[in-house]
């Protein structure tokens, strides 16, 4: 199993401007998007951890909940020049990051 910690490297590779979702971290990394989905539940305290940049497999913000206030998510997103309309990433295959390419070797 996978620790939060390995989850948190990987996020920390996403570059400003783009995002990525639980799935494709849970992919790259051989485990369940639930444990992502945990561990950034658990980073929103960590400055060195954009959790911002991590959304679900439609650009949902779905953890906008565990952030400072409900839109700190979507104002950190827009500040990286991400659109976001009703909670949901515009042109999310656009910015989308995908760990598997991005960090093959």
């Amino acid at each position: 199993m996978q620790s939060f910690q390995e989850v948190y490297e990987v996020v920390k590779l996403i570059p400003s401007g783009r995002a990525t979702s639980y799935g494709a971290i849970a992919k790259y990394l051989s485990t369940g998007a639930r444990l992502v989905g945990w561990a950034m539940n658990a980073a929103h305290g960590l400055a060195d951890v954009p959790a911002h940049r991590v959304v679900n497999r439609n650009g949902l913000l779905t953890g906008k909940m565990h952030f400072q206030t409900p839109t700190t998510m979507q104002e950190l997103l827009e500040s990286e020049g991400i659109t976001i309309k009703d909670d949901q990433i515009q042109n999310f295959k656009e910015v989308f990051w995908n760990p598997q390419i991005e960090l093959s070797l």
